[in-house]
């Protein structure tokens, strides 16, 4: 194999598993989150509020695997 071919093998499975893994956990927080609103609709805001939170924090993960297949690919 050649070194190029490796990078991009590299770059491919940094992006592949850097997205796997938000993915996942963005899933579950909604599931988890509809769950709760059903169980009890009263606590609607904080529910929200903790959810928006939980995806921002799940997605940081996912941008921060971009930035390294980026700095990768352009190193």
């Amino acid at each position: 194999m050649t070194p190029e071919a490796v990078k991009f093998l590299s770059i491919a499975f940094t992006i592949a598993f850097g997205a796997f893994g938000p993915a996942i956990a963005i899933g579950q927080i909604a599931s988890k989150s509809v769950e709760a609103l059903g169980r009890n609709p009263e606590a609607e805001s904080s529910i929200r509020t903790a959810m928006i939170l939980g995806l921002a924090f799940a997605e940081a993960v996912a941008i921060y695997a971009l930035v390294v297949a980026l700095i990768l690919k352009f190193t």
